[in-house]
């Protein structure tokens, strides 16, 4: 019997873009807990939502000021506690987005460790008399001086998020006991920022040089340099142990780790033999994925090589830092039912974000007008190269408010001025509109999540390949189901044994006695009979 963490369905929600409750221009709790009965009639079993602990909101809440607090744009304790409690009343499980690795510049904890080399908590982050050459993973050193002590403190990320020194006792009993005091609140589990640059190597040797200059969703190293003595040390790993017996004190919780790299090292976080390590690892290679039936079924192959039952892997196809899906399709509303009949059919957990469900897609925004912080470090530089290199610089982009309808705002606020402007499409790309059409992405999405939720097959089945079939079709059984999907936009046919189709994506799918016909980007699942499927 599968955990619910290996069955379930995750809706990624960033909350300041969700749902505006208050006419403020800036999404908040009250805004989610108004529409979680739109997520519960859409299908899905768990929403992770993105950080609303107390921040300077320099980088929009991955900056924690207090891990312990609310901040007051998006509500207060007992809206944190309302919207676990409503999400449980559906029926539903709840996720946080909890930042292991560093806090605020302007936590308390960093204020006093900053202010001289004698404090209580003067050992509490990673203070050095001269750097190392190590970057960040926004480029350029990750090493910035405090005048205050004479020193230089290290930050993975950004300047202002400084990282903790987890080698410190005091340090990693107080994440922990932040991450039960949400456990008792009731929370189901969390999303765990940038797990694998927790702990970095203890004698802080140089980083080796690499050839490589763009860090990619597979692999932060670049720069020209290795990220191996910054990054996926082996006390890293030994943390996801620890912090799945933690979590085990609460029964089953679903851990899920935020770490670019390459699928070895994923796994290793997962477990080794069992997964004892962390319940969840994202995938980021597929954040860049082609729309071929041959990329697919390799990207499949090689999932399911790393990741054999016990462990579950992830899809995800587009999050809060890269592209969106619809965009990297070109907008193609077929194609993104294709892709998303894939993600929730295949052998995994399926992680959507917010607007994915509509076809929300980029909102191209200048990067001297960015919020986000990081392409205010990029503004030298031309917009193209960095389309070329198919890299995500403003954020704002893929950010933008939630699409619910075609009123102003898009249904997101009563405000005047929106935290983010939002997409000139929401006139047509909305909500409401396709909550109307049966022939709906939205329709789509909600067609999909039933089925998979009626069918055990869909969620704890195994996967194995068919062969046989036309170009550009994938196909695969998962128990005693098989799935066909046309990554073509011509019409495809093939000869196969079975019992009955449950499942068209168009519904102009055409089924005869051992046959089936695939209209352009069309996808069936059948049913078996006796003997396993064979394609002819």
């Amino acid at each position: 019997m599968l955990p619910w963490y290996h069955k379930t369905t995750i809706y990624q929600i960033y909350p300041r873009s969700f749902m505006d409750s208050n006419g403020d221009g800036i999404g908040d709790l009250q805004g989610v807990i108004q529409k979680l009965d739109y997520l519960r009639d859409l299908g899905f079993e768990t929403i992770w939502v993105s950080p609303f602990f107390a921040s300077p909101q320099q980088d929009f809440g991955y900056d924690v000021s207090d891990y312990l607090s609310i901040a007051p744009e998006f509500g207060n304790m007992d809206d944190a506690l309302q919207l676990i409690e409503e999400t449980h009343r559906r029926g539903m499980r709840i996720v946080f987005d909890l930042v292991l690795d560093h806090t605020s510049d302007q936590h308390p904890w960093f204020l006093e460790s900053r202010s001289s080399r004698g404090n209580p908590k003067a050992d509490w982050y990673l203070w050095k008399d001269k750097p190392n050459n190590w970057h960040s993973m926004t480029g350029g050193s990750g090493w910035h001086y405090a005048e205050e002590r004479g020193q230089f403190y290290w930050a993975s990320f950004l300047p202002f998020q400084p990282d903790l020194n987890w080698r410190n006792p005091e340090v990693k009993q107080t994440m922990f006991d932040t991450a039960r005091f949400w456990l008792s609140k009731g929370v189901d589990g969390y999303r765990l920022d940038i797990f694998n640059t927790i702990y970095k190597d203890a004698g802080f040797r140089d980083n080796p040089f690499s050839w490589k200059l763009v860090p990619t969703p597979d692999d932060t190293s670049g720069y020209f340099q290795k990220t191996v003595h910054s990054q996926d040390q082996p006390e890293s790993f030994e943390l996801a142990r620890e912090f799945r017996k933690l979590t085990g004190e609460f029964g089953e919780v679903l851990t899920i780790g935020e770490v670019a790299a390459r699928r070895g090292v994923l796994r290793r976080y997962a477990g080794e033999v069992v997964n004892d390590g962390l319940t969840l690892v994202f995938d980021f290679e597929m954040l860049q994925f082609k729309f071929r039936a041959e990329y697919f079924r390799a990207l499949v192959e090689k999932i399911e090589a790393h990741f054999p039952p016990p462990f579950m892997p992830v899809y995800v196809f587009c999050n809060l830092d890269k592209r969106r899906s619809f965009h990297r399709l070109g907008n193609d509303l077929q194609k993104a039912k294709i892709l998303a009949m894939l993600q929730f059919t295949a052998r995994g957990v399926p992680c959507v974000y917010y607007g994915e469900e509509i076809g929300m897609t980029n909102l191209k925004l200048p990067f001297k007008t960015a919020l986000d912080p990081i392409p205010r470090k990029y503004t030298f530089a031309p917009r193209f190269i960095f389309d070329w290199l198919d890299v995500t610089v403003n954020r704002d982009e893929v950010r933008t408010p939630m699409q619910w309808d075609g009123t102003r705002n898009a249904g997101f606020s009563s405000a005047e001025k929106t935290w983010l402007p939002v997409h000139p499409n929401y006139a047509e790309v909305n909500v409401e509109n396709e909550t109307r059409d049966e022939d709906s992405l939205l329709n789509t999405f909600k067609r999909l999540l039933k089925f998979r939720r009626e069918n055990e097959a869909m969620q704890a089945g195994s996967l194995e390949f068919l062969g046989g079939l036309p170009p550009n079709v994938l196909g695969f059984t998962r128990g005693s189901r098989a799935v066909l999907l046309n990554f073509d936009e011509r019409e495809k046919e093939l000869q196969i044994e079975f019992s009955g189709c449950v499942f068209k994506l168009t519904g102009r799918e055409e089924i005869k006695e051992k046959a089936v016909r695939l209209n352009g980007f069309g996808g069936v699942v059948l049913s078996s009979k006796d003997d396993p499927f064979s394609a002819q």
